[in-house]
């Protein structure tokens, strides 16, 4: 069964499974030291969902190293969250001091960057998924950013309205976090949150998020097949999986612009990063392996003119 407008879903199902395995990925790679990065919340968060496997994979309770294939797709997590933080450093750096992460999940980065007393944090995701996370780091004693405001609200709904009352200024430039969100957008959805975004942004402000294009209904297909042949090759390698996730659920064919097109034609200047690129940058072998069922990703960085 595929996406629908109105569907449902929770930290444990369809979608929403997907914040609960990336911050597990992030886990792992905090363990291991890859890019650099450093989530001490990951594994508590991921404990906190209640799903006892992936709670063993974030601890790393698993025999030996565990799949090369799972660890490299860590790998891939741990490139990406870099990436993104490396672009809230830099937009602190020149002076933003607004943020808003967009679907923000299980991310802690409003907990755990160095944060200036002066900057603000918007988080927006679905409300069951702020109060599990709020709640469990605060039961940790982990403090946000100063000026937090966590917003629970769907995207399907009017969120910039709700971004405006906990207090938003459009007037201020902002940094707009969008990290693993448009895939799982309709193209229509997709680019009614990027003007959503312009309308809301002053001049000078950035966003951050990853580059879409169209996914046709037979290249849909086999990124479903191979991430099959991944996941039973993952059980054989002893990873077990609560449930199979089967990106043809999750994704949305059909006609797409991309989003580098589209926010270029509103007036944001974009520049692009391949993943295999900063894969090199940050040290790690040149692989496309951590993508292999989803592409060489590409990573946009905008600036509104």
């Amino acid at each position: 069964m595929g996406r629908a407008d109105d569907d449902t879903w929770d930290l444990t199902s369809s979608v929403g499974v997907t914040a609960t395995v990336v911050a597990m990925q992030r886990a792992i790679a905090t363990r291991t030291g890859v890019a650099q990065i450093d989530d001490p919340y990951a594994e508590p968060l991921v404990a906190a969902v209640g799903v006892p496997t992936y709670t063993r994979h974030a601890r790393g309770e698993f025999d030996g190293d565990g799949p090369a294939d799972a660890l490299r797709m860590a790998d891939g997590i741990a490139v990406r969250t870099r990436w993104f933080d490396e672009f809230v450093i830099d937009a602190l750096g020149a002076g933003i001091r607004q943020f808003v992460i967009l679907a923000s999940g299980l991310d802690a980065r409003a907990y755990r960057l160095p944060w200036p007393a002066d900057a603000t944090v918007f988080e927006l995701d679905k409300s069951e998924v702020i109060d599990l996370k709020t709640r469990t780091l605060a039961d940790l004693g982990a403090l946000p950013v100063p000026r937090h405001e966590a917003i629970g609200v769907d995207l399907r709904d009017d969120w910039p309205a709700a971004l405006r009352r906990g207090g938003f200024d459009p007037g201020r430039p902002t940094a707009w976090l969008a990290e693993g969100l448009l895939i799982y957008l309709p193209p229509e959805a997709q680019d009614r949150l990027l003007d959503n975004v312009t309308a809301l942004s002053a001049p000078g402000s950035r966003l951050a998020t990853e580059n879409t294009s169209t996914i046709t209904a037979e290249e849909l297909q086999e990124m479903s097949e191979r991430m099959r042949a991944t996941q039973q090759e993952w059980r054989e390698q002893g990873l077990d999986l609560v449930e199979e996730v089967d990106v043809a659920e999750l994704f949305y064919a059909g006609d797409r612009t991309p989003a580098a097109t589209h926010l270029s034609d509103t007036g944001w200047a974009v520049s692009l990063r391949q993943s295999s690129d900063l894969f090199v940058e940050y040290g790690l072998a040149p692989t496309s392996a951590a993508s292999a069922s989803f592409g060489d990703i590409v990573y946009l960085y905008a600036t509104l003119e």
